[in-house]
């Protein structure tokens, strides 16, 4: 995609950013019509915003929610550090459109997850290892995801232009750091609980996140590998819900609750 094309696409997308508005999609001359160019664009609008990068997450993890949006897997979006909140914060829904909250493991990076990690370093197509990407790890986080899209009908916007728009990155409230134990814990069995005024709303795992949450890091890994960029240390990853994401509405207090690794909570209003 050429550069006038991906700067017509950050001028429409980055009033939007900022204001919490949406568009009814991008202009069909500079419309990404290709995963790598959602990408060339997503790039470029993350730049343009001018703020410090908190990390990464990873949308449509899984099969249901690739289908939910019509998708043909999962998506990278950035993560500003500016909407990155403390545990038990109070968010506003005042312009999300998705009113939705998802729990997720976030993992900390250590080291910077370069090609040169890859076995077979003189092959561009070699790929990362869970091991390996795992080893770049300095710790986990758990979190809660509150997604919103700048599109009006992010439902039928298409991967490339959902991957444009951050992958409908927003708001992410990080809660406490689990235990060193998560390194010995079977993260895919890992039960996750999410209590809306202290009632039961939703039970998942780690399962739901590409099957387990650390093949959701290394797809990550190798995924901006392949659009010539890379995870680097002190980033934090989103890696997916665990569970279906939940509705919120204002006056909700909600509660992910991750067992021997803790809690994270928000609340909500108008």
């Amino acid at each position: 995609m050429n550069v006038e094309k991906i700067n017509q696409a950050v001028a429409q997308l980055l009033p939007a950013w900022k204001a919490h508005a949406r568009l009814d999609g991008l202009a069909p001359q500079c419309r990404p019509t290709s995963r790598t160019e959602g990408y060339q664009i997503q790039y470029a609008l993350f730049e343009a915003t001018g703020e410090p990068a908190l990390g990464w997450k990873i949308a449509a993890t899984s099969v249901a929610g690739q289908q939910h949006i019509g998708v043909s897997g999962p998506l990278a979006g950035r993560l500003s550090a500016s909407r990155c909140l403390a545990d038990n914060s109070e968010l506003s829904l005042e312009r999300n459109y998705m009113c939705v909250i998802e729990a997720e493991f976030a993992f900390l990076m250590g080291r910077d997850v370069g090609r040169e990690l890859a076995a077979g370093v003189d092959r561009q197509d070699a790929s990362l290892t869970m091991a390996q990407v795992m080893d770049c790890v300095a710790g986990l986080h758990i979190a809660i995801e509150v997604p919103n899209s700048r599109y009006v009908d992010f439902v039928g916007a298409g991967e490339a232009q959902l991957i444009a728009d951050f992958a409908c990155a927003c708001n992410v409230v990080l809660g406490p750091r689990a235990p060193d134990e998560w390194r010995n814990t079977d993260l895919s069995q890992h039960a996750v609980t999410v209590r809306r005024n202290n009632e039961i709303v939703a039970t998942g795992s780690g399962a739901n996140v590409l099957g387990d949450p650390r093949i959701g890091l290394t797809w990550l890994a190798n995924e901006l590998l392949s659009q010539g960029q890379q995870l680097k240390a002190g980033e934090v990853v989103m890696t997916g819900t665990c569970v279906v994401p939940v509705p919120v509405a204002a006056g909700d207090a909600m509660t992910a609750d991750f067992g021997a690794f803790g809690q994270v909570h928000a609340r909500f209003r108008a």
